[in-house]
């Protein structure tokens, strides 16, 4: 049996980025790109803020806890894992963007440098 008042205390999930296009938009979400500064100023997400993965314990600050939460990085896998932390902090609703700036560029979307 599972415990319902945890399930509805938050929310994560691993989204395409499909989806994250038609359910996202400027203004209703924080999109939070956890890759090193390196990869950061080669190219990223229009919007997106930058974090890197072992400086999210120092800046939750920056990221609203009243909106949708969107984690960022090169495939998936650092993404994933500050989802997690974020999970882990109380925020209510995560979201892992699957492929992440790799895939979002081999689709060739917009890119920002």
């Amino acid at each position: 049996m599972t415990n319902d008042k945890n399930e509805t205390q938050s929310h994560f999930r691993s989204i395409p980025i499909e989806v994250y296009r038609e359910k996202f938009h400027a203004g209703d979400h924080t999109l939070v790109d956890v890759r090193e500064y390196e990869e950061w100023v080669m190219g990223r997400i229009p919007g997106a803020i930058h974090i890197p993965l072992n400086d999210l314990p120092d800046h939750l600050t920056k990221i609203p806890q009243d909106k949708p939460v969107v984690v960022v990085c090169a495939s998936g896998v650092r993404s994933l894992y500050g989802s997690e932390f974020l999970l882990q902090q109380g925020y209510p609703e995560v979201y892992n963007l699957e492929d992440g700036t790799h895939g979002w560029a081999m689709r060739r979307l917009p890119i920002e440098r």
